[in-house]
């Protein structure tokens, strides 16, 4: 059935910045903002786009993904035209081969494309966090007669070299694009979000796919190959709010923004719903001499601590005289009594033992190992156990249990 637009999301990546939190799992099935994961972001904007044909391009540690995303139904997407579809890398007789870059992805999967014969294509990528009308960007991309159109957002000069920037004319039509450059001349940031004409896409996938000398990256060669071929590339600008989380720290501060009543992002918004496939469980407890202070907790959760300015995710325990600060406790973790949380992220299922102190800033001084991956933020991996009364000091990684008699894993 021939659809206006179709949805290409691109949830393959790694996400080796993220520690541990990736060991077993894709950047964007990462839990976010206490029922939610990351990729729940681009879906529900899908749907509320009235985009109801996503094909979802999986890679690194799919499994996880494929078996949240299910049928689609949590996003309305199990309909019987159109829907969600995952797409692994192309497999052909006994050969098969991984997606080599952002392009290549989108190339392999040009069959999939053709069976709904677009007249547009959106290419998205799968671990950003945001609220996003793709209906009025492709008003723009048609209004403009565009033969591209790329989201842009206005970031830092100073944090402008880990973008691809582009320069625009007065019209908002680009004149200039280099993927992460060294000295940025603007500080208009692509935000990896695409609209492209489905002919000129798929010309442009043929011709990168033929050259061998291609990183097969939208960034670095298809939007400058078609910019220098005087192709229409069009600039939508967006002012609302955007995090690339693919950091410890930025992920930390998404989770944050959600918090207090300056919160950046509203996710009860009934304008825009963001959809997700959350556990059916029973409404949280806050026993009669603990506390939740601003904070998010989530369904299923049972508190007899003091929780505050943190994310409490589904089914979450913290035990009588537990102090939790400035944390993120994915689903299924145990803070055991008297045990103290200070900004930290703990994994799905981790445990804290009675008494210990995770994120100790006063032992965590001349650490004999990298704390560029975290800053002071500490990190616990899923399904990882604190021995009680354990010390960890602020910005370590535990990827393994921990009794405080061993130094814990760093992979910065």
């Amino acid at each position: 059935m021939k659809k206006r637009m179709i949805a290409m999301l691109l949830a393959g990546g790694q996400g080796s910045r993220l520690g541990v939190l990736t060991n077993r799992t894709a950047k964007p099935a990462v839990p976010f903002g206490a029922k939610y994961r990351i990729i729940d972001f681009p879906l529900s904007n899908c749907v509320n786009s009235d985009i109801d044909t996503v094909g979802v391009l999986t890679q690194y540690e799919p499994l996880e993904l494929n078996g949240y995303l299910g049928n689609g139904s949590a996003w309305d997407l199990d309909r019987n035209t159109g829907g969600v579809y995952v797409l692994p890398p192309y497999v052909k007789g006994s050969r098969g081969e991984w997606y080599s870059g952002t392009a290549n992805a989108i190339f392999q999967n040009l069959a999939f494309i053709e069976r709904y014969c677009p007249d547009y294509v959106l290419v998205l990528s799968g671990d950003h966090i945001y609220k996003m009308d793709y209906a009025a960007m492709l008003r723009h991309h048609i209004e403009r007669q565009a033969d591209a159109t790329i989201a842009v957002l206005e970031v830092p000069l100073e944090e402008a070299h880990r973008f691809g920037i582009m320069e625009t004319d007065d019209g908002g039509i680009v004149t200039d694009f280099i993927e992460k450059p060294r000295q940025p001349k603007s500080n208009k940031a692509s935000m990896g979000i695409y609209i492209f004409t489905t002919a000129v896409l798929r010309r442009y996938l043929i011709e990168d796919d033929a050259d061998e000398s291609s990183a097969h990256d939208f960034g670095k060669n298809v939007i400058p190959k078609m910019l220098g071929d005087g192709m229409r590339l069009s600039a939508y600008a967006f002012r609302g709010y955007w995090k690339d989380v693919g950091t410890v720290k930025s992920l930390w501060e998404a989770n944050m923004d959600l918090i207090g009543d300056k919160a950046q992002l509203d996710l009860n918004d009934r304008e825009w719903r963001i959809y997700s496939r959350s556990p059916v469980m029973p409404a949280h407890y806050i026993g009669p001499s603990a506390s939740a202070r601003c904070s998010i907790v989530s369904e299923g959760c049972e508190i007899d601590g003091t929780v505050e300015n943190s994310v409490l995710f589904t089914g979450v325990r913290v035990g009588h005289g537990a102090f939790v600060k400035d944390s993120v406790l994915m689903p299924g973790t145990r803070i055991g009594p008297n045990a103290i949380v200070k900004k930290a992220i703990l994994g799905e299922e981790a445990m804290v033992g009675a008494g210990a102190v995770l994120g100790d800033a006063k032992c965590a001084d001349d650490l004999p190992y990298d704390t560029s991956l975290t800053g002071d933020i500490t990190l616990v991996a899923s399904g990882t156990s604190i021995a009680p009364l354990a010390r960890v000091p602020a910005g370590m990684i535990v990827n393994n249990d921990f009794t405080g008699e061993e130094d814990a894993e760093n992979d910065g």
